[in-house]
């Protein structure tokens, strides 16, 4: 199992760091961004196949292109403008390891373009449940334990969520809102979010994280005994990140901090993390409460001018 999810994370940051060859965009004007919708450049699919894994092209139903224009409808107006520019595609995939994949792709001039690839299973799942599912990923069940990590984000859909995620890597990839590295491979970019939380872009800063945080399966590749998640939680409370997924890199902070911060300030649904011990609560982390958190939304501001 350890190795399992440490190939997986590897992949994914291994594709999401790799420029993408792919057809050139047809009609960069396309007003309607789900009707973008297209198979997914050959290489993603071969990547997944070259790492033992049967990935298939799915084909949207009409009740699925409704959730994704809905989807695409309540997206920021920062993310609905870059992404008229910017985003080259979006597919879908059955029998995909990770949930989504944002990648660059190689175009014949100098603006830069995306496609995002998701899992189909995601179309069928609220926000609650794939958050849960998500979150239990980071821990095993070693003995019959009496923790249960559950994660309540209403009812949405959870390409809401998915969505907003990975169109904040294509605005965050063409306004380098946090440091990217150029064509010479020095980092560049704005520091404003990450100042202070992070000295690398995978490295937080040493008066943000802790040893414990260190364990868990988005920094250290493997799960941990759920009988630890109490103390996890204790732990990020008394940090600004809105949620594990955030500690992996600079760049997942800041999209996990528009993601939840959008979807409970702007869309005003919840967002808590419980962990129950023999079916009652012992910790509950909410980030919209944490004042850490709450201290770096004034750089979240942008994405609404």
């Amino acid at each position: 199992m350890t190795s399992k999810y440490f190939v997986y994370t590897f992949l994914y940051l291994f594709l999401t760091a790799m420029c993408i060859n792919a057809q050139q965009v047809k009609d960069p004007n396309i007003s309607t961004l789900a009707e973008r919708n297209q198979r997914a450049p050959e290489s993603v699919f071969k990547k997944f196949r070259n790492a033992g894994m049967d990935p298939v092209e799915h084909q949207l139903t009409d009740i699925e292109r409704e959730k994704l224009n809905n989807a695409f409808a309540i997206l920021p107006p920062l993310h609905q403008k870059i992404l008229k520019k910017h985003l080259h595609s979006i597919s879908f995939m059955d029998n995909m390891p990770n949930t989504a994949l944002t990648s660059p792709v190689e175009t014949s001039d100098s603006v830069k373009m995306y496609n995002i690839t998701f899992r189909a299973e995601i179309l069928n799942q609220t926000i609650s449940e794939w958050t849960t599912w998500k979150e239990n990923t980071c821990y095993q069940k070693l003995t019959d334990s009496q923790y249960q990590v559950t994660i309540e984000a209403g009812n949405l859909d959870a390409i809401i969520y998915v969505l907003l995620h990975e169109a904040t890597h294509v605005v965050d990839g063409v306004l380098n809102l946090t440091p990217h590295l150029n064509e010479k491979d020095v980092w560049e970019g704005s520091k404003d979010f990450t100042q202070n939380v992070w000295d690398k872009y995978n490295e937080p800063s040493e008066n943000v994280i802790n040893p414990l945080l260190d364990t868990v399966l988005f920094r250290s590749g493997k799960p941990i005994e759920v009988s630890y998640a109490p103390e996890v939680y204790k732990a990020i409370q008394k940090t600004p990140f809105v949620s594990l997924y955030s500690t992996a890199s600079w760049f997942e902070d800041l999209a996990e901090a528009l993601t939840i911060y959008h979807l409970t300030e702007k869309m005003k649904q919840p967002y808590k993390v419980v962990v129950l011990k023999n079916g009652i609560q012992e910790v509950l982390y909410e980030p919209s409460k944490n004042k850490r958190v709450k201290k770096r939304q004034n750089q979240l501001q942008i994405f609404y001018t």
